[in-house]
C-alpha cells in the first residue's frame, strides 16, 4: 500500500523598518534583532487497505525565529509517528519540493532561501527517496506508535527578503 502525506513548509519574516535600520547604521550599531519565524507544518491523507490498519500522526517542524546575522544554522525537529500491527514493514520517502533533494528551497514570489530535512539529528543524511545520496526511513510495526524524527536545518547567514515563504513536500509511505 502507498500512502501520500503532504508536508507544507511555510515561513514569514518580520523586519526592522528601513528608517530604524538606517538610524542604527548611522549610529554605528549593529542590531541583531531581525528575526524570521519558520514553520514546517505536516499534514497527511491516508488511504486504507484491508489487512493493514496502520495509523499516522504527524507533528510539524517549527523553526521558531531565524536570525539572518547568526553564524549558526537553525535546527528544529518534527515527528512522524507510525503505528502498524506487529511485523508490518514500511518505508517512508520525501519528495524534493521546490528545490532538489540536495538543497530544498522555500519561496516567496521570486525570492528563495535554502533548507533541508534529514533522517538523523546529526544532519548527515538527507531524507529523500533513496536517489542522489538520499535515504528513505524504514521501520517495522510493533503494535504501538513508533516515532520517526524529521530533522530540519536552515543554513546560517542567508540574506532573506521580507515576505512569507513556503514549500510543499510529499511524504510517501509504502507498507
Amino acid at each position: 500500500m502507498r500512502v501520500c502525506i503532504s508536508l507544507k513548509s511555510s515561513a514569514c519574516r518580520t523586519f526592522q523598518p528601513a528608517r530604524s535600520a538606517a538610524a542604527s547604521t548611522l549610529a554605528g550599531t549593529c542590531k541583531r534583532n531581525v528575526l524570521v519565524p519558520w514553520l514546517v507544518a505536516l499534514a497527511f491523507a491516508l488511504t486504507a487497505q484491508q489487512g493493514h490498519a496502520c495509523t499516522f500522526n504527524v507533528t510539524g517542524v517549527n523553526f521558531g525565529s531565524y536570525d539572518v546575522f547568526s553564524n549558526t544554522p537553525l535546527d528544529s525537529t518534527g515527528n512522524i509517528d507510525v503505528n502498524c500491527p506487529s511485523g508490518v514493514g514500511y518505508s517512508m520517502a520525501l519528495t524534493a519540493g521546490g528545490g532538489t533533494h540536495t538543497q530544498r528551497v522555500m519561496g516567496s514570489g521570486a525570492h528563495r532561501f535554502n533548507y533541508n530535512l534529514y533522517t538523523t539529528a546529526d544532519h548527515a543524511v538527507v531524507w529523500g527517496d533513496a536517489t542522489s545520496g538520499t535515504a528513505r526511513v524504514n521501520g517495522t510495526g510493533i503494535g504501538v506508535s513508533v516515532n520517526h524524527g524529521v530533522y530540519g536545518r536552515i543554513p546560517a547567514l542567508q540574506n532573506l527578503h521580507p515576505g512569507s515563504y513556503s514549500d510543499t513536500i510529499a511524504i510517501m509511505i509504502n507498507f
